[in-house]
């Protein structure tokens, strides 16, 4: 294999590669803090239920007004604001796919990361002026962090050795699931301390700061970096010299719909995407209907998932990369291990929920682990176009968002109408349609997932369509 003539290893903590891979960890932590925490701010905003201050109290209530202005929105309007950032990241997808890699990434991701942090700033401004701006500022948001999350993508192309793509890439996408975690944990004390604007402001100035952070710190390729070690360029550069070239070629669309490898990644994405859809919104629910618990022990309960999901998607990066440098298991062997763990494993805790749990302690466990567990597919289909078409991964990855995000509305339209028409065994309708979904896709993804470059992909005579 091409892995023979790298030169020597340099140290992973100690580099710029794994340092990316932190930024970008840290990044994406911004992003779904803003795009979350809408969502828990939405309660003061609309509270119509605040105690009435007496006269000798009127310069307190006029303070708290000001700190924590509350605006008379039906439940359509609040369906509208909170749907309408999914909204603009659904336009984004296709369009970054097709422009990743033409245009330097450097000034993609960073000015979209700075774009989204200045419309958080601007959202307690715009809920001043109605709901309309609000809404208009929610799908501009989702169309910048659209790009953020699909135009990384690319960045490893050029910056992940095939031995390390695991532990970077699941480094820096379990900055996904940390983000609603720190909201979950910081939100409501902010809200109550200095008022809800200030988380808008809060996750504003952080996004602002990583962004400049990214325009300082990020070379697209690593061949320019000016404080990079050049043994650090080598070995990066040398890994992937058989893999990347800096030509373009255009996009070989005939032959992606006729790769049944491709539709293994996509479908496999749907499934992921629609589980994942499920749980996070409905975790809460399923708490509240199920366990009667206040709302206080379920955003603690809420939580836990999202802690150790992230823990998991360490755990599975570092361990992919230990069995192919170790040679244990081959490409496409650790991709279907990872993917099967991450597609399985919800379901078999679902139905564990369902059958299994006797007390309060053990259907918490086990939809803790049904909801963590889904993290393993970051080492699995999550990050497989980048071993069978690392020249168009960026594209593929975006088509599988797209189609993925449609699983999501779905996922939660269903189960939401499933609920109010079947009170007593909609949980069960539920996660049995989630279960046929996920071994249905991962089935046809065990059968036809391939590790290798495909031939359509490949450097030579690849431009035919």
């Amino acid at each position: 294999m091409e892995n023979q003539c790298l030169p020597k290893k340099v140290p992973g903590f100690c580099s710029f590669r794994y340092g990316l891979a932190i930024l970008l960890h840290f990044c994406n932590i911004t992003i779904m803090a803003q795009r979350v925490c809408l969502n828990l701010t939405m309660v003061a905003m609309v509270n119509s239920t605040k105690p009435a201050h007496s006269t000798n109290d009127s310069a307190v209530a006029i303070l708290d007004d000001v700190k924590n202005p509350v605006y008379s929105w039906s439940l359509d309007i609040q369906g509208l604001i909170l749907s309408s950032v999914i909204c603009g990241m659904v336009v984004a997808q296709i369009p970054v796919g097709y422009l990743a890699g033409r245009y330097p990434m450097k000034r993609i991701i960073g000015s979209s990361l700075f774009f989204s942090s200045i419309l958080s700033l601007l959202i307690p401004l715009a809920a001043q002026a109605g709901a309309a701006l609000i809404i208009v500022c929610r799908v501009l948001q989702g169309i910048a962090q659209g790009t953020v999350s699909t135009g990384q993508h690319e960045v490893w192309v050029k910056w992940a050795p095939p031995l390390e793509r695991g532990r970077l890439t699941s480094m820096t996408l379990s900055g996904f699931v940390m983000g609603p975690f720190i909201v979950l944990l910081v939100s409501g004390f902010i809200c109550d301390l200095l008022g809800w604007p200030m988380v808008f402001y809060i996750f504003g100035i952080a996004g602002c700061v990583l962004s400049l952070s990214w325009f300082v710190l990020f070379y697209d390729d690593p061949k320019d970096h000016p404080y990079m070690s050049s043994r650090e360029k080598d070995y990066i550069v040398s890994s992937l010299m058989q893999q990347v070239s800096s030509g373009r070629q255009p996009l070989p669309i005939k032959a992606m719909l006729k790769s049944l490898p491709v539709w293994a990644i996509i479908l496999n994405s749907f499934a992921f995407i629609w589980s994942n859809t499920f749980l996070i919104t409905y975790t809460p629910t399923f708490i509240s209907t199920v366990l009667h618990v206040n709302v206080r022990e379920n955003g603690l309960l809420s939580s836990l998932p999202y802690l150790l999901a992230y823990i998991c998607g360490i755990v599975a990066g570092q361990m992919s990369d230990f069995f192919l440098s170790r040679k244990i298991f081959s490409v496409i062997t650790i991709r279907k291990l990872f993917t099967t763990l991450g597609t399985l494993c919800p379901v078999v805790f679902t139905m564990c929920v369902l059958y299994l749990s006797f007390n309060f302690y053990s259907t918490v466990i086990f939809l803790t682990l049904a909801n963590s567990t889904l993290s393993f597919s970051f080492s699995g289909q999550l990050i497989n176009a980048l071993d069978i078409a690392p020249r168009y991964y960026g594209f593929l990855k975006a088509v599988a968002a797209l189609i993925g995000m449609f699983g999501g509305l779905i996922s939660s339209s269903i189960a939401g109408l499933i609920l109010s028409q079947d009170s007593e065994y909609a949980w069960h309708k539920i996660f049995f349609l989630m279960a046929g979904i996920n071994v249905t896709c991962l089935t046809f993804y065990l059968l036809f997932a391939k590790g290798e470059i495909q031939e359509w992909a490949k450097e030579t005579k690849t431009t035919r369509l």
